[in-house]
């Protein structure tokens, strides 16, 4: 019987074990997508407890207690930090299959050093270990332990940038972090909070907005901010890809109706929206500049409780199958004119992969190596089944040895042993390959493919200023 999450956790081949140890185990990170906070590593912050580190803003974990029935007081509530993590040890017990089973036992072994079992009969025993090691480090500190060598934020374009600038500033930090580019407030015509943040980002960009020339005109400026900072990488989050061409008046009058505090149709809202990603797409290109996109998510379902907390709290779930014409179309019309930008495409339905894999090799070309990528297993699918469905429709219906690998998508600074699990899968998937007589059983050739996914392809895609690690 194999050894709870020994060593050779998920290695189930002696070709998969000689691939992570030999090849993925030592390799750098490149977190090309997060949600953490710069200003929280410009600080340096230091954590009073495991529950701050491990809960706060968790809702990945507060989707799960809220499962086990554990009241709100004990998840966002006022009860202190030791019962919410006692509450989430007793919840973690019920979690098998879970991810997050995983994940928290990884994060227990390699930064706090412990091999045991989270539940409510060691919960205290726990609390205590990574309450002393939490006292001697900080969330820099947990960033360099974890090998990692850049890190992109997630960043309105209204964003000062400020902390990005006192972290630049530091010579005390060698970690690069960049703003990435998250323009969803200005895409989300259809938001109610839409002119008073077409206001804000008048503001910073000195331009007065009032139609759509001028809003391109704010977004350009604002761009030329972001790159003077190191930016390179945008994101959307978006419900689905629009496909609704109009004219140049139609858009100036969708805009003119909404500054007028006029309800849009649905058909205006993604006229308007399409237009802006057409826009936006043909700067990044313009740029080099990566584009990201992420949609099949229907968020905040729970009417009661998003009025309660707000966004992001754990009360999204799953959207609608993307439309494979959409996609196709946004493409087509960008490629008419020689603008499709380097893009990784994201689904939250997982049914989209195979679709979306072969919308990517409709628009490659030499521009990049991979131009166009199929992103990898998101949120809901960041699992050990949806990262081996998309590891697999991947391979099946495009290149994987050019794949960018893994992003943490978190607002953890102990995430990152999801890259370990990961690349744990990964070595496995290849190694039953190997087994099965599938793929060669050369080392030195798979073990270069085990690199490049793992480090080396992100760091050639994104054109950071890194050297790929092959040794």
């Amino acid at each position: 019987m194999t050894k709870f999450m020994d060593e050779d956790f998920l290695l189930n081949t002696d070709a998969a074990k000689k691939l992570y140890h030999g090849y993925a185990e030592k390799m750098p990170i490149l977190d090309y997508h997060c949600h953490i906070s710069p200003m929280e590593i410009a600080q340096d912050r230091k954590f009073e407890n495991i529950t701050q580190l491990w809960l706060g803003g968790d809702h990945y974990k507060w989707r799960q207690m809220r499962s086990n029935g554990v009241p709100e007081k004990y998840i966002t509530g006022d009860a202190s930090d030791y019962e919410k993590f006692e509450k989430w040890a007793a919840t973690l017990e019920r979690a098998i299959g879970n991810p997050l089973y995983h994940w928290s036992h990884l994060e227990l072994q390699r930064y706090f050093g412990y091999h045991g079992v989270l539940n409510s009969k060691t919960c205290k025993e726990v609390w205590d270990i990574c309450n002393e090691k939490l006292a001697h480090t900080s969330c820099r500190q947990l960033i360099k332990d974890s090998g990692v060598t850049l890190i992109c934020t997630t960043d309105d374009p209204a964003d000062s940038l400020e902390w990005h600038e006192k972290i630049a500033a530091d010579p005390t930090f060698d970690v690069k972090v960049l703003p990435a580019w998250r323009p969803d407030k200005a895409t989300n015509i259809n938001k109610p909070d839409y002119a008073d943040y077409l206001e804000t980002l008048s503001k910073v960009s000195g331009v007065t907005i009032n139609s759509f020339a001028s809003l391109k005109e704010a977004i350009k400026i604002r761009m030329d901010f972001f790159i003077q900072h190191g930016a390179s990488v945008s994101d959307h989050g978006i419900d689905y890809v629009p496909y609704a061409p109009s004219t140049d008046e139609e858009i100036e009058q969708i805009m003119s109706k909404k500054l007028a505090g006029e309800e849009l149709t649905d058909l205006e809202v993604d006229k308007y929206k399409y237009e802006f990603l057409l826009f936006l797409a043909r700067e990044y290109k313009k740029k080099n500049w990566v584009m990201q996109l992420h949609f099949g998510c229907k968020r905040d379902n729970n009417a009661a409780m998003f009025k309660k907390l707000g966004p992001d709290t754990g009360f999204d779930c799953i959207g609608d199958q993307v439309s494979t014409a959409a996609v196709a179309n946004f493409f087509n019309a960008l490629s008419a004119t020689g603008d499709v930008p380097k893009t990784i495409l994201y689904s939250l339905n997982p049914n989209d992969n195979s679709a979306l894999g072969t919308i990517l090799g409709c628009f490659q070309n030499d521009d990049a190596i991979g131009k166009i990528q199929l992103g990898s297993g998101w949120w809901f699918n960041d699992h050990f089944k949806g990262m081996t469905d998309q590891l697999t429709d991947l391979a099946n219906l495009g290149l994987l040895g050019n794949f960018v690998g893994m992003l943490t998508d978190s607002r953890s600074f102990i995430s990152y042993a999801r890259h370990e699990y990961f690349r744990r899968i990964l070595c496995r998937l290849l190694g039953s390959w190997v087994d099965d007589g599938q793929l060669p059983e050369d080392y030195e050739y798979l073990g270069s493919i085990v690199r490049d996914i793992s480090y080396n392809n992100a760091v050639r895609y994104f054109g950071f200023d890194l050297t790929p690690v092959n040794e």
